[in-house]
């Protein structure tokens, strides 16, 4: 009996698979399933024979470009029905009175600018409306009336620069709607009042200047708000307050300069703020609510100088804070992030940050990133790192560090740490920095580019050629032996020695002042004992810069070698080059001989 059905259930499929194949346009491809899709400029209305299963007819790159009244007549059981990337211009006022069992209807990309008041009002179970990608400027008031069923409306990327304030009213059923990327101004405080179950609201990329006060009111199941890119320079107080299920809000790239008190309370289930390239100069103590569940937070591009001590307080779900590109914030209160137990990154790059408290990360146990480039940075508390055991990426690039503690980060196991574009100190008070660097080079990811930047006869060494033995002589001092012209330099006697002059120079390294003592440049003698051969010198400006090479046999006589080899290649070149304009020059005089014969 099993084996009788299943026999069954495949001659069914089978024969209503060729059905479907025998009956498709040769323009579209018809799948078993009632999915016909046809492409092509050639296509200028819809295909009047269809396979009798089809409920879903999607038309893209086509020349259609009017919808008129029998377009869709006697497809009645098509449900879905796209016109796409197409020239359409025209809806025929009737167009669907012929297709009322439509549930999806799409005419996305396409050349429309205006349509009949009453068009759509013949579809009723009307679920999904996208008519972005047009060209309207305005749309009737009645346009969506009678349309209860309707779950999702697409109106973004045309040219409205008005909404009628009862554009959506009565749409109870309302989940999502897009106006986004148009030309909106000013939107009235009771467009959205009637959408009871909007899930997400999308107005931005317009040019709206402010909010009206209770435009989202009555939104209690709305939860995602995206109003970014505008030109909102004000927002009223408590604009926000009845969004209580709101989980994702954009404010990102308007013209913000304050926020009012509490703006952001009563929200507990936000997860996504933004608030990044706005020109705001100062936040108020009280402007976050509650919000355990937040794990993102974009707070960059301001003109901010310092934040409140209790930003981020209540935001103990915090995963990854952005707060960079901030060209003047210059302070952070102490106790900044010690509410912060989830944080993994956190970005402070790009800001003004001259110092930081011992205490900026003592709580931020799962901490992973930590940027803190492109900062005016001095120097780093000792500890600072201290209790970061998770830590494993570390940007201290481009900073005006000049010394670092020896054991700063011998508390996390895990770091790669950037340390390149500073202008390092390398004198005597780096050696235990520099030992902690050759002692590590695997943590170092820019090795090769972390480089003495002072004193000047030690510029473009890296940290990690430096050697304890060249620092421990800090308070030596070597005499540079007086040369009067016309006589020979003269080898230097120990009294001289000891009486030489002394200099003396301080850096700041961990809030500490450390001083010690250089030896005067040398002007005119190189004296050496054991260490590098001596190859070559220059006098400028006062200095001496010398190079040397290492005292390496095999490599010396490599050398020694190529320069024999490169040598006798320029005098092989040459003497073929002589060669080859005696064989021209011969060459000539055969053909001046023969046209003289002729």
């Amino acid at each position: 009996m099993d084996s009788f059905l299943t026999e069954l259930l495949w001659v069914l499929v089978f024969s209503t698979f060729f059905t479907c194949i025998a009956s498709c346009p040769s323009v579209c491809e018809c799948s078993p399933n009632g999915i016909v899709t046809c492409i092509g400029s050639n296509i200028i209305d819809t295909p009047k024979q269809l396979p009798t299963h089809t409920y879903k007819l999607q038309l893209a790159l086509t020349n259609m470009q009017v919808i008129n009244e029998r377009s869709l007549e006697k497809k009645e059981l098509m449900l879905r029905f796209s016109l796409t990337f197409s020239h359409l211009h025209t809806v025929h006022p009737q167009a669907f009175r012929v297709a009322p069992q439509l549930k999806s209807l799409q005419l996305s990309d396409n050349d429309l600018s205006a349509f009949d008041a009453r068009v759509f009002s013949p579809l009723v179970t009307l679920e999904e409306l996208h008519l972005n990608r047009n060209q309207l400027e305005t749309i009737p008031a009645e346009l969506f009336q009678g349309l209860i069923a309707l779950q999702d409306i697409n109106l973004s990327q045309n040219k409205l620069s008005s909404v009628p304030s009862g554009a959506f009213r009565g749409l109870r059923n309302l989940e999502i709607l897009n106006i986004g990327s148009n030309y909106l101004k000013t939107l009235s405080p009771t467009i959205f009042h009637s959408l009871i179950n909007l899930n997400k609201l999308s107005i931005h990329k317009n040019k709206l200047e402010r909010l009206e006060a209770g435009i989202f009111d009555g939104l209690v199941n709305l939860e995602y708000l995206h109003i970014h890119s505008n030109v909102i320079a004000t927002i009223p107080p408590e604009v926000f307050w009845s969004l209580r299920n709101l989980k994702n809000l954009t404010l990102s790239n308007n013209q913000l300069e304050f926020v009012p008190e509490r703006s952001f309370y009563n929200m507990p289930k936000l997860s996504k703020l933004t608030l990044y390239n706005n020109p705001l100069v100062f936040l108020p103590d009280e402007l976050m609510g509650h919000m355990p569940g937040i794990t993102e937070f974009y707070l960059y591009a301001t003109n901010l100088i310092t934040v409140p001590g209790n930003l981020f307080a209540n935001m103990s779900g915090l995963q990854t804070l952005n707060f960079h590109f901030n060209d003047v914030l210059s302070d952070l209160p102490p106790h900044l992030f010690c509410c912060l137990p989830q944080l993994q990154k956190l970005s402070l790059k790009s800001n003004n940050l001259q110092q930081l408290h011992p205490q900026h990360f003592s709580r931020l146990n799962k901490l992973d990133i930590l940027l803190l480039n492109n900062n005016t940075l001095k120097n780093l508390p000792e500890n600072i790192f201290q209790e970061l055991g998770q830590l494993t990426m570390l940007d201290l690039k481009a900073n005006e560090l000049k010394n670092l503690p020896e054991d700063i980060f011998t508390s996390n196991t895990f770091l790669k740490v950037a340390l390149s574009e500073n202008p390092w100190d390398c004198t005597c008070s780096i050696r235990g920095f520099a030992r902690w660097i050759r002692q590590n080079k695997h943590v170092v990811l820019d090795g090769q580019d972390v480089m003495c930047h002072t004193p000047k006869y030690q510029i473009l060494r890296t940290l990690d050629s430096l050697h304890d033995e060249e620092l421990n002589n800090c308070n030596v001092t070597t005499v540079t032996p007086s040369c009067t012209q016309g006589s020979s330099p003269t080898t230097p006697s120990a009294t001289e020695a000891a009486t030489s002059h002394r200099a003396q120079t301080s850096v700041e390294a961990d809030q500490t002042s450390f001083t010690y003592d250089i030896s005067p440049p040398f002007y005119d003698m190189l004296v050496e004992e054991q260490g590098l051969n001596f190859v070559h010198h220059n006098y400028i400006s006062g200095w001496v810069y010398v190079w040397f090479l290492p005292s390496n046999a095999v490599l010396t006589g490599f050398l020694a070698f190529s320069h024999v080899l490169l040598v006798a290649t320029g005098f092989f070149l040459i003497l073929c080059n002589m060669y080859g304009i005696h064989l021209l020059s011969k060459r000539v005089e055969e053909i001046k001989a023969l046209y003289v014969h002729i």
